[in-house]
């Protein structure tokens, strides 16, 4: 995480460079505030990084001598037969789509949204797979 820390540090003074520079030259407020907010950002989550790499253990993408294999290990679980992303993408993209056509198409988009949110949060806990 040492790397990642010290990446957005000096991203952060990039954008501050650019900040500086965009604000003389264009005299323009919106996009000014919105570079010296983007160096700001950049900053909290360098330091955030470079403050937690202090306090954990070395990972293998800091050592130089690491090789590929050592940062392997479990992923995650990712259930193979879930159809619940599904109806929240479908949910959401109506949801979305509301913006655009009318308000009245969340009336629609809502019920998908919240049974496909429902259903993948405890779709381990009924079924086949209530006591495994």
């Amino acid at each position: 995480m040492k790397i990642q820390g010290r990446l957005f540090i000096w991203l952060g003074i990039f954008i501050l460079a650019i900040a500086v520079l965009y604000g003389v030259w264009s005299k323009e407020a919106a996009g000014t505030t919105a570079l010296f907010l983007a160096f700001g950002l950049a900053i909290m989550i360098g330091f955030y990084l470079s403050f937690t790499a202090r306090r954990v253990d070395a990972l293998a993408q800091d050592n130089k001598e690491a090789d590929v294999a050592d940062e392997a290990g479990e992923v995650g679980f990712f259930s193979p037969h879930s159809w619940q992303p599904f109806s929240l993408a479908i949910g959401g993209a109506l949801a979305f789509l509301a913006v655009a056509i009318g308000w009245w198409l969340l009336y629609f988009s809502a019920p998908l949204i919240f049974v496909g949110l429902w259903g993948w949060v405890f779709e381990y806990y009924r079924g086949e797979s209530r006591n495994q």
